[in-house]
C-alpha cells in the first residue's frame, strides 16, 4: 500500500463520524459508493488517488431539479493544478466536464443533469500526476439525461444557438468573477429521436491573449449552461470562445 495514501487515509477517518470511518476503511471511499471502483478504473485509469478535503465539491444534498443541479468545484488550496475532471458515479454518460485552470484558479461553478441520486466528484491531477480526489452526494428524484430540452419547444430556438451573454465584476464581495451564459440545448442522446447535441469546448483568454482556463463540456452539463470563474487579478475584457459537436462556434466579449 502506498504509505502516503495511507497517511492521508488516516488523517481523513479522523475527522469522520464512526459509520463513515468504517466505509472509508472498507471501500476507500469517504462516499461509500458501490461504483467507487469502477470510476477509478475507468475516468482515472487506476492511477494514484488521495481523498483531499482542499478539493470542494459545493452541491445541494437534495437537488429540486435533475436538470439543473448547481455544482461548484473550487481546488485553489492546491498548486500545481494541471487538469480536473467532474464526474457522477451513477449517470448513465459518467464524465460531465473537464478544465484545465491556466491563469485562473482552479474554480469553477456550473449546473449538470442528474438521472439518478449519486455521488458528484472532482478529481484534480497536480504536477506530482496524483489525483486529489473530494466530492459530494447529490440526491434527487431523477430523470434528469432523459429529459427532452425545454427550450427547443420555441420555435425559433436555432436563431438563438450559442449566443452569449455575461458579467465580470470588479468590486465588492464578487471582484475578479466572470459569469456567463450559453443558449444551447445540450441534448444527451439518450431521448428517442433527439442525437446528442452538445458544446464541446469553451476557451477564457484576457484581451491580450493570456489563456485563463479551457473548459471540455459533455452531454451531462445542463440545458444553456451557466458557468462562474474567478479570473483572478486584472479588469480588461475576457475573449470567450467555443463551439459544439456540431461544428457551431461562438465568440464573445465580457467586458468589466
Amino acid at each position: 500500500m502506498n504509505f502516503p495514501m495511507t497517511v492521508a487515509a488516516i488523517a481523513l477517518a479522523a475527522l469522520m463520524s464512526p459509520a463513515d470511518a468504517a466505509a472509508l476503511k472498507e471501500s476507500g471511499d469517504p462516499l461509500a459508493s458501490a461504483r467507487w471502483g469502477d470510476m477509478h478504473q475507468t475516468v482515472l485509469a487506476g492511477a494514484p488517488v488521495l481523498f483531499d478535503p482542499r478539493v470542494k465539491v459545493v452541491a445541494p444534498s437534495i437537488a429540486e431539479s435533475p436538470m439543473q443541479v448547481p455544482v461548484t468545484i473550487d481546488a485553489s488550496e492546491l498548486s500545481g493544478v494541471r487538469e480536473v475532471v467532474v464526474f457522477a458515479d451513477f449517470n448513465p454518460i459518467v464524465e460531465v466536464l473537464r478544465f484545465f485552470p491556466e491563469a485562473a484558479p482552479a474554480y469553477l461553478g456550473f449546473r449538470i443533469k442528474l438521472q439518478q441520486s449519486s455521488p458528484v466528484r472532482a478529481a484534480v491531477r497536480t504536477a506530482d500526476g496524483i489525483w486529489y480526489v473530494g466530492g459530494s452526494w447529490v440526491n434527487t428524484t431523477g430523470g434528469g439525461c432523459t429529459a427532452p430540452a425545454a427550450g427547443k419547444a420555441a420555435p425559433d430556438w436555432a436563431r438563438t444557438l450559442n449566443t452569449v451573454s455575461g458579467r465580470q465584476w470588479n468590486e465588492g464581495p464578487n471582484k475578479g468573477r466572470l459569469r456567463l451564459r450559453i443558449l444551447h440545448p445540450m441534448d444527451t442522446g439518450l431521448v428517442a429521436g433527439t442525437p446528442a447535441f452538445h458544446l464541446e469546448e469553451i476557451r477564457f483568454t484576457d484581451a491580450d491573449g493570456t489563456a485563463l482556463m479551457r473548459v471540455q463540456t459533455y452531454e451531462p452539463v445542463a440545458e444553456n449552461p451557466v458557468f462562474t470563474l474567478n479570473r483572478g487579478e486584472g479588469s480588461a475584457p475576457v475573449e470567450v470562445s467555443g463551439r459544439d459537436n456540431n461544428g457551431n462556434t461562438f465568440h464573445s466579449r465580457i467586458t468589466p
